[in-house]
């Protein structure tokens, strides 16, 4: 373990104490004790933790042991991890689909019955307290020379105004030449639109996809031109008005297909309960909460496999329980995107996983009010931002978003060290450089916003899914008040594709997942998903007495004033609204970190006031934490926000 950075005069000391020490061992003892002997008594040293914290693992029993793709703090306290399938054909060819309810205050675990494979759907928090999941797998990629049946996209069509119709699963579509092809999902079609009347009357056509393959392997059902497809089991009329149209149906290598259905977490059941599927299938979309309550969501890969154009994002209304139209705006998959205090959605260009390099990748202020977009400029390295963090740095007042590290576009090898910070408060906000990320060109890197107003970052790799061992066992934490990293300690497992990291109310941090490729620096050896989980203590809770709450309200107005109790009052230096993360694919768009005005002390209580502006703070569960002067947190008070 190499040290370095902050810090460097008590480190130099203590390194020298501790060679006097050992000088008059024999030289068999003092190769033994400086290797991993002596790493463990350096990190377990008190004055080693109170500067730099201190990492333990965590293993579940194997029972319990899932894949962690995304994980979310509820207001109970507890993590639901979701694994879905898990990026594992064989459970999914199975229909084997997991979560886990992970309470670390306790360690104990309980298994979640989960209806759909939400591997790689998207998710955050409503008002109440419940989890929004939506989107997820329908089909797993075919790769390159595993594709063994032509298939494509189906434009099923509609001709009849009067009604629409609906095909199920299995339908099949037979080809001017006889070959027939399968859909592989239900699929409907609405009636189509008439207009005019008269002579004047004009039908046109409604049309809704559908993927489909052939119902045997073989180039000869290869279709490289667009053509027309009868349905087979219709005649008259219906034959007429609908039919299908295919542009072409190949060979080539098929992405991962989403799915239309969305659930609500309940954390009083533990249950997942379904609501109405969305009006399009999502895999990789993002989900971000209005300070209306209600959750805009966007990009995906469709039913198809094709990235969605941009003009079908929606607009979840969880007092119905409904989606509708949102405005038309195209972003890759994952995007970060941020809501900010004017109401508008910050862009900051990070994302995960699909789109072209050249679309959709400039961070800007979207209006959802009028669909105007506001591109914000200066972020460097532009071409790298797939695969990189960005976070609302604390206090959200501020309004600064932070870009971290990256990668390019797809199974790119490159990476970068920047970090860049917008102002978004700024008339004409643009991004100024902060200072590069320690250990170099990162990706996959997580970024947690914690109780004393830093943001600790760890793991990610320096290439494309820990490819060659490249995984960055190192961690960091970057103070927004001097522009600067300082070290923290490291973490002893690799994180990188399906990695997750959330605060917990104790003030500790969790860090789960990690997907490398490979196994082996010459990437020969196929990786093995990371199930260990790891718990991160900050520094500041090595610093002696940490202030208390002993009583708080339940609940909290925008704009109004509470009153907690604490018997260390008089030193309570900042009081914070942590909002809860909601994380996958090292994104966290929900996580921040709102400021409260420390008002009047009386004896052993003190008066908290709450910003009025739901766009900076949204309605919903938070973690209420007190620090003193030191930084020091308390354990967190769960208060819900109401508008």
């Amino acid at each position: 373990m190499k040290i370095r950075n902050a810090g460097r005069t008590r480190r130099f000391a203590l390194g020298s104490t501790v060679a006097l020490t050992v000088a008059g061992m024999n030289a068999p003892a003092v190769l033994g004790f400086a290797n991993e002997q002596y790493h463990q008594y350096v990190i377990n040293r008190a004055e080693y933790k109170a500067e730099y914290g201190h990492w333990q693992t965590v293993v579940l029993p194997a029972e319990f042991r899932i894949n962690a793709i995304h994980a979310t703090l509820l207001r109970t306290g507890k993590i639901l991890i979701i694994a879905g399938s898990g990026n594992d054909q064989r459970q999914f060819d199975a229909g084997s689909f997991k979560s886990l309810l992970w309470d670390p205050a306790k360690n104990t675990y309980k298994p979640v019955p989960t209806p759909a494979d939400m591997f790689c759907g998207g998710h955050t928090a409503l008002p109440d307290g419940r989890l929004l999941v939506a989107g997820g797998t329908v089909r797993y990629e075919a790769l390159d020379g595993a594709v063994k049946k032509a298939a494509g996209t189906m434009r099923v069509r509609n001709e009849n105004p009067d009604a629409a119709r609906t095909f199920p699963k299995g339908t099949v579509f037979t080809a001017p030449n006889g070959r027939a092809y399968v859909s592989t999902a239900a699929v409907t079609v609405p009636a189509a639109v008439k207009t005019g009347a008269g002579d004047r009357t004009v039908v046109t056509a409604s049309e809704q996809h559908v993927f489909v393959e052939a119902v045997a392997a073989g180039a000869d059902y290869v279709a490289d031109s667009p053509a027309q497809y009868t349905i087979k089991g219709l005649s008259g009329a219906d034959a007429r008005n609908l039919y299908g149209m295919a542009d072409r149906l190949t060979l080539e290598k098929q992405d991962f297909q989403g799915i239309r259905s969305a659930f609500e977490f309940n954390p009083e059941t533990e249950l997942y309960e379904p609501v109405t599927d969305m009006a399009y299938a999502r895999w990789y979309p993002t989900l971000t909460g209005l300070g209306d309550g209600r959750v805009v969501t966007v990009s995906g890969l469709d039913d198809t496999g094709q990235i969605l154009s941009g003009n079908d994002n929606e607009i979840y209304d969880p007092a119905s329980r409904t989606w509708s139209k949102a405005p038309d705006r195209y972003f890759p998959t994952y995007p970060s995107i941020f809501l900010t205090a004017s109401g508008k959605l910050f862009y900051s260009g990070s994302n995960a996983g699909y789109g072209p390099a050249d679309k959709g990748r400039e961070p800007g202020l979207w209006d959802l009010r009028d669909n105007s977009f506001q591109p914000v400029p200066g972020l460097r390295d532009p071409a790298l931002t797939e695969t990189s963090s960005s976070v609302l740095l604390p206090p959200a007042q501020a309004q600064k978003v932070m870009v971290l590290g990256g990668g390019g576009v797809g199974e790119s090898p490159l990476s970068s060290a920047r970090t860049d910070i917008a102002d978004l408060s700024a008339p004409k906000p643009a991004f100024t450089p902060g200072p590069d990320l320690p250990a170099g060109g990162t990706r996959y890197l997580n970024s947690v916003i914690l109780p004393d107003d830093t943001v600790f970052t760890t793991g990610g790799s320096s290439d494309y899914r820990g490819k060659h061992r490249s995984d960055l066992l190192k961690a960091q934490v970057y103070h927004p008040d001097t522009n600067a990293f300082t070290t923290a300690a490291e973490p002893t497992v690799g994180r990188n594709y399906h990695s997750e990291a959330l605060l917990l109310p104790d003030g500790r941090v969790v860090v789960l997942g990690s997907n490398p490729l490979f196994n082996d620096r010459a990437d020969t050896e196929p990786g093995t998903f990371e199930q260990r989980i790891e718990i991160y203590t900050p520094s500041y809770l090595f610093h002696g007495e940490r202030p208390q709450l002993t009583g708080a309200p339940e609940t909290a107005r925008l704009g109004g004033t509470i009153t907690v109790d604490s018997p260390n009052a008089g030193g309570i230096a900042t009081a914070k609204l942590i909002r809860p993360s909601s994380v996958t694919h090292a994104t966290d768009v929900e996580q921040r970190s709102v400021a409260l005005d420390v008002g009047a002390r009386t004896g052993g209580a003190v008066a908290l006031t709450l910003p009025s502006n739901a766009d900076l703070l949204p309605p919903g569960w938070y973690m209420l934490f007190v620090t003193d002067s030191a930084g020091t947190p308390s354990v967190a008070r769960w208060i819900k926000v109401t508008g």
